[in-house]
């Protein structure tokens, strides 16, 4: 199962009254498993951008001045996704920034049912608590030392650790690894091997090499880094 975590940061809170995209980050994830595929871009808004959101993205008009519009890498944008699902935190924002922008260009935009949003999953699994990222990645134990300011990559790589942790976590993980889990000290190996196993068995130098330099730089507390120790 392919799906792309991904974030936007925008000029405002309005995609149909003059708001546009200024950044978007996306990382593809296999069966809730990042690959260490990734796609970022900043995004020229032809617009100014307030001072309030600024002071939250840290991305200024003289900083996005000299960046590519969005008619320009909406292409790659398009195909990095590809017929992926996509997971977002409070999706129908970034749904319709996205599709604000793909349809100034006469593209057709993301029908609903292709998207997942983890804040509706996490109200539905903590009912009545915060749902905020800051607040799930503080629950899940996930490092923010690299979150300074908002940023669409940082914020999708932080996502995508809170989507494995709200879609069954280190039990998932270690499961849809081939291992599997009973009681403490037991493993039980499947008799059928999970996809993710057979993916790395096909995977190039290269590509290895990008997910492991992709592990290192999510930090310490990433749940992934503590897996691949934990097999060590």
């Amino acid at each position: 199962m392919r799906e792309i975590v991904f974030d936007t940061e925008t000029t405002g809170l309005y995609a149909n009254s003059g708001d546009r995209v200024t950044e978007i980050g996306c990382v593809e994830v296999i069966d809730f498993i990042p690959t260490g595929r990734t796609w970022h871009a900043y995004v020229n808004p032809q617009r100014s951008t307030p001072k309030e959101v600024i002071a939250i993205t840290g991305l200024t008009d003289a900083f996005l001045s000299d960046k590519p519009l969005f008619s320009h890498v909406a292409e790659e944008f398009i195909d990095f996704v590809g017929d992926a699902g996509l997971v977002a935190h409070n999706a129908p924002f970034d749904r319709g920034f996205i599709n604000m922008e793909l349809e100034r260009l006469g593209r057709p935009g993301y029908e609903e049912v292709r998207f997942k949003d983890t804040a509706r999953m996490a109200r539905a699994k903590f009912p009545g608590s915060y749902v905020s990222l800051d607040a799930l990645c503080k629950r899940f134990d996930i490092s923010l030392e690299s979150r300074d300011k908002h940023g669409a990559l940082v914020d999708a790589l932080l996502l995508a650790e809170v989507y494995l942790e709200l879609s069954g976590g280190r039990t998932r993980a270690l499961d849809l690894s081939g291992q599997g889990v009973t009681g403490p000290g037991e493993t039980v190996f499947p008799p059928q091997q999970a996809r993710p196993q057979a993916l790395s068995q096909a995977q190039t130098d290269s590509e290895r090499a990008a997910h492991a330099a992709f592990i290192e730089e999510l930090g310490e507390n990433a749940l992934w880094k503590k897996l691949a120790i934990g097999r060590e």
